[in-house]
């Protein structure tokens, strides 16, 4: 059932600085992949604001909404900032062995709540909030490893769009159900970290094709 346009969200101060903090993550997940890399400071600006802005406008399209990147200065500058954080902090980024995961999960669990709760703000149902908050969690990933040539991780083995999909469907749930929607946003953000922590932690991956069946000897 569709969102009643007089029932409440999260607040809106809230949903702002839940977007500013996911893209400032995303920022610094695109910037180290950057210094990783051996870009210049250009790069390392281009690819912390593409990364980071990637899934709120690809969101906003298919809701047929202005981009709010476009609408509000503090998301590109929380990117840029990202972006000179890492370059000119590279000697503490290159001994980051995972850094770029860790904050890539962080803005990961944060972009799909709040992409989720922009969908259902639209008017959309549940289901289809679940799959923007998921986009919008997944979009600044998959973009940074096009760029850097690499096969995106979600297209891997590694848990990247289950936790998004979980993270999201659990704010969802929990806002059908009637909780605050504060704390529903938390505890989805908080579920989606947990499980791609852990998926990180213990090596856990979706399974993929078994290998063929050996031909049986014939004696």
């Amino acid at each position: 059932m569709l969102r009643r346009a007089m029932e409440p969200g999260l607040d809106t101060d809230l949903v702002l600085w839940l977007n500013v903090a996911g893209t400032f993550a995303f920022g610094l997940s695109g910037g180290l992949a950057a210094v990783r890399a051996n870009l210049d400071l250009v790069g390392v600006l281009v690819l912390a604001a593409v990364v980071a802005i990637a899934g709120g406008i690809v969101r906003d399209l298919l809701i047929g909404a202005p981009p709010r990147t476009f609408r509000d200065d503090r998301y590109l500058a929380a990117a840029l900032t990202a972006g000179l954080v890492c370059f000119f902090g590279r000697t503490v980024v290159a001994r980051l062995d995972r850094g770029v995961l860790a904050f890539d999960a962080l803005g990961l669990s944060v972009f799909c709540v709040a992409g989720a709760n922009t969908a259902l703000d639209a008017g959309l149902g549940p289901v289809q909030a679940v799959l923007l908050g998921a986009i919008t969690g997944i979009g600044g990933g998959i973009l940074r490893d096009v760029l850097l040539a690499q096969v995106p991780i979600v297209l891997r083995q590694e848990l990247y769009a289950v936790p998004a999909v979980v993270g999201a469907a659990g704010f969802v749930l929990l806002h059908e159900a009637g909780a605050v929607d504060a704390l529903a946003a938390a505890l989805g953000a908080a579920l989606c970290l947990a499980i791609r922590l852990a998926g990180l932690r213990f090596d856990l991956a979706v399974p993929t094709e078994p290998p063929p069946l050996r031909p049986r000897r014939r004696y």
